[in-house]
Parts: C-alpha cells; structure tokens; sequence
C-alpha cells in the first residue's frame, strides 16, 4: 500500500445506507440584459458523500472510529462503494461484457483503460474507473467475450491488457462489463462521535471526498 492511498474499503455495511453523489463547480455570471454567462470550472464531476446515514449501532460508531484512525484522517485515501453507482450497468441489470466501450483496436493496441459513459441523446460524459473490484471485469472484443485467460486487469489503475493472441485488430470495438469502488477520503480530521446524541437519533456527519488516487 502506498503513503497516501490504502487499497481497503470503507465497511460495506456502512455504505449501503449513504447519501451523496456527483459534484460539479459552474461559474455564473447575471449580465446586465438578463442572461446568464456560464463556464465550467471542472471537466470532471467529483463525488462527495456522507457516511454518517449507515450508522446503526454503537459497533457502527466504533468500526468508523477504528477506520478513521487507521487512515490517518483526511490523511491517506482508501476505496468506497458507491450504493447507487457501482458497477458498469444501470441499477438493477446484469453486468455484462458490452456494457462499456472502452475504445477501438488498431492492430497494435493490447492496454485499455476502463471507463464509464453518461449521457444522452444531447451530450455524454466519459469517467475513468480506477478501482474496479478484483475479479469482477469480464471484456469482449467485437461483440465476442473473452475467455478469462486472455486478459488481465489491474485492480489499481482499472487497466486492462490483452494478450497477445486477442489484441483487436484495427476497427474492432473493446467492451467491458465491471464493478468498481470510488477512491475517497475522510474530507475532516476531526469527528463527532457523541454516544449520548446517538442514542437520542442524531446521526453524525461522517464527510468522504472522491479522489484522484
């Protein structure tokens, strides 16, 4: 592990209950006619969550505490499970090998990098995925799924590399099919764990900010 990102999950029981999502900083300016100048401060959407939801119990409290200490607070980043967000299809649908593309072979081409398409028919986002969950990437090259030996896939980087034998040749489509984590971390050094104000059903703010790890 390195000094500023632990390959470890926050506890998944803790995940399923929390709230956040996507983030985004827009600039706006009110010009004099009534209109609106905007300008996007950020290519890229950055999620932000709040933790303290899934806390049920004082073992909650205290696996929080016990995670909070061991990564330094805000200190060291570590992964989180997005309960909406999570894998390579929409809520409810299977994942599958042609669920994402992941970009076009050109006969030389074996390394890709996951990613994760949003959009409609006016405009789309593309996201890379650097933390997909070990053993979960299945990939197919034109529309064919690969058999588990023809590839590899880095649970750090989200990089996927074909073997020599699958490399695609030039016009063929890379499609991948995935679950992944968020990597984040604590956005405080300090928390409010108060067992008197818990018992009383107030809830702490426990803040997670996502990452570039």
């Amino acid at each position: 592990m390195s000094e500023s990102f632990h390959e470890v999950r926050f506890p998944l029981r803790l995940s399923l209950a929390t709230s956040g999502g996507p983030v985004r900083r827009t600039d706006i300016v009110n010009l004099s006619n009534g209109r609106e100048a905007r300008n996007r401060r950020w290519a890229n959407s950055r999620r932000a969550y709040d933790a303290g939801s899934g806390v049920r119990s004082l073992a909650d409290l205290y696996a929080v505490l016990d995670f909070f200490e061991a990564r330094g607070g805000s200190h060291v980043g570590f992964r989180f499970r997005d309960p909406v967000d999570g894998n390579s299809a929409r809520p409810g649908v299977a994942v599958t090998a042609l669920d994402q593309r992941l970009g076009t072979g050109d006969g030389a081409a074996a390394t890709f990098q996951l990613v994760k398409t949003y959009g409609d028919a006016a405009g789309s986002w593309t996201r890379t995925i650097a933390k997909p969950v070990e053993g979960s990437v299945i990939v197919s090259v034109a529309g064919t799924v690969l058999p588990t030996g023809a590839y590899g896939c880095d649970p750090e980087t989200g990089l996927v590399t074909l073997g020599e034998d699958f490399i695609p040749v030039s016009g063929q489509a890379v499609m991948a099919g995935f679950e992944f984590d968020v990597p984040v971390r604590f956005d405080t050094d300090r928390l409010d764990l108060n067992v008197e104000a818990f018992n009383a059903g107030r809830i702490p703010t426990i803040p997670l900010l996502e990452i570039l790890p």
